[in-house]
């Protein structure tokens, strides 16, 4: 979420790919999961689906994450 969260728009799985040392169906895996709890739309173009953070729940993981942190 981070990577997408500092774009601030919309990211191709292969940009997100480039970005780390696994394969392309790894990611997608996580950021359908990511988007079946709502964190993350998505919109496919084409053959690539390109996703975006919610901004309504980033808000929401963020004020949470400060809770957890000390």
């Amino acid at each position: 979420m981070y990577i997408l969260a500092k774009v601030g728009g919309q990211v191709c799985v292969c940009d997100i790919e480039r970005q780390f040392d696994i394969k392309q169906p790894t990611i997608s895996h996580h950021l359908r999961l990511l988007r079946e709890a709502g964190l993350v739309d998505a919109e496919q173009r084409g053959l690539y689906m390109y996703y975006r953070v919610t901004p309504e729940k980033l808000g929401f993981v963020r004020r949470h994450l400060k809770e957890l942190l000390p």
